[in-house]
C-alpha cells in the first residue's frame, strides 16, 4: 500500500479573491515562501505576488497589473521576475512598480497568457496557456537574458504547467506538462542551439480523472511531485511523487476538502523540509464549494525528505 500522508490547511485568513487561483509557491527563506495569485474571481483580470511566513502565520499580498503565470524571487530584496499576461518583467513588492522588459510572447495567436516557468542557470524557460482549455496554440519559451533572445521551443502546446530539469553528465533535460494530454514529457534540451528534442512520455495520467498541473524536482533529482487538479467536488485532493524511471506513484499526500490541487514547493521550516500545496476555487460551483470547504487554502505537510540535500532556490537580478 502506498503511504499516505495528510495535509494540513495553513492557518491564513484570505480572501475570496486570493483562494480563487492560488499557484507557483517558492522557498524563499526558512518557513517563508512566496505564491501568485493568479487570478482574482472568475471575471478579474489582474492577480498578485504573495508572502507567506509560516512562522507568524502571516501573508502579505502585492496587486499587479495582469493576471501572473509565475513570479520569480530575485536575490535582489523585494524584487520579482514576473511572467504577467504576455509580458516578462520585474515587480517591486516595495514600489508596487511594474517593470516590463519583453513582450513578443504568442504574438502570431490570440487569448493566450503566460503560466508556468523555471529558471535554467540565468535563462528562462516558460510556457502560456490556452485560456479556453481547448486549442493546441499555446508556446513553450526559452528567454536568453544576456542576448535579450526569445526562442520558441513549441508552439502547439494548450496548458503549459509544471517543469523541473535535471541535470547529469549527458546534459540538461527538461521535464514539461501540457495538462490537457494528462502527459508529463521529457526533452533533452541543446543550450547551444536552444532546441529541445521530440518529447519522451514519463508518466502517463491519460486514465486518471485528474489533470496534472504544477511539479517540482525530489533534491535527488529521482523523482517528480505532481500536483493533481480535480476539477469536480470530493472528500480531498491529491499531490503525489512519481518514481522518474518508472513512472510509478510512490507517495500521496491529500487534501482534504479540496480537490483542486494546482502547485508543490519544497519548503524548509526549522529541520525539516515540508511540502507547501496551493489549491484553487475555480471552476467550482457554488454547491462544490459549499461541500468542498478548504477548496483554495494553502496547505502543509510533512516529507520523509532530508532537508540536508535541500538547496534553496536562487535567482538572477
Amino acid at each position: 500500500m502506498l503511504p499516505v500522508i495528510e495535509a494540513q490547511p495553513v492557518d491564513l485568513s484570505l480572501s475570496d479573491e486570493l483562494r480563487f487561483l492560488p499557484e507557483g509557491p517558492y522557498a524563499v527563506g526558512n518557513g517563508v515562501f512566496s505564491w501568485v495569485g493568479i487570478q482574482h474571481g472568475v471575471d478579474q483580470l489582474c492577480g498578485s505576488i504573495n508572502r507567506c511566513d509560516l512562522t507568524t502565520g502571516q501573508n502579505e499580498s502585492f496587486p499587479l497589473p495582469g493576471r501572473p503565470g509565475f513570479a520569480f524571487p530575485c536575490q535582489t530584496e523585494n524584487r520579482f521576475i514576473v511572467g504577467c499576461e504576455r509580458e516578462l518583467g520585474f515587480f517591486d513588492t516595495n514600489t508596487l512598480q511594474w517593470s516590463p522588459f519583453e513582450n513578443r510572447i504568442d504574438r502570431d495567436v490570440s487569448n493566450t497568457i503566460i503560466n508556468d516557468g523555471i529558471f535554467v542557470d540565468e535563462d528562462l524557460i516558460f510556457g502560456t496557456k490556452d485560456l479556453e482549455f481547448a486549442t493546441e496554440k499555446a508556446g513553450l519559451y526559452y528567454y536568453d537574458f544576456s542576448e535579450k533572445r526569445l526562442v520558441r521551443l513549441r508552439d502547439d502546446q494548450i496548458c503549459s504547467n509544471g517543469k523541473a530539469l535535471i541535470r547529469n553528465v549527458d546534459g540538461v533535460s527538461l521535464i514539461d506538462i501540457d495538462s490537457p494530454t494528462r502527459r508529463v514529457v521529457q526533452y533533452s534540451l541543446d543550450r547551444d542551439s536552444l532546441a529541445i528534442s521530440e518529447p519522451e512520455v514519463v508518466i502517463d495520467l491519460t486514465d486518471d480523472p485528474a489533470v496534472p498541473d504544477g511539479a517540482i524536482l525530489t533534491p535527488d533529482q529521482r523523482s517528480l511531485i505532481v500536483s493533481l487538479f480535480l476539477p469536480q467536488a470530493h472528500a480531498y485532493g491529491e499531490t503525489r511523487q512519481y518514481d522518474l524511471a518508472t513512472g510509478e506513484c510512490q507517495m500521496i499526500w491529500r487534501t482534504p476538502l479540496s480537490p483542486q490541487n494546482t502547485c508543490p514547493a519544497l519548503v524548509p521550516v526549522g529541520d525539516s523540509l515540508k511540502l507547501v500545496i496551493t489549491t484553487a476555487v475555480e471552476n467550482m460551483s457554488k454547491a462544490d464549494q459549499a461541500a468542498c470547504t478548504n477548496a483554495g487554502k494553502l496547505f502543509i505537510a510533512d516529507t520523509s525528505l532530508p532537508s540536508a540535500g535541500f538547496a534553496m532556490p536562487k535567482y538572477p537580478a
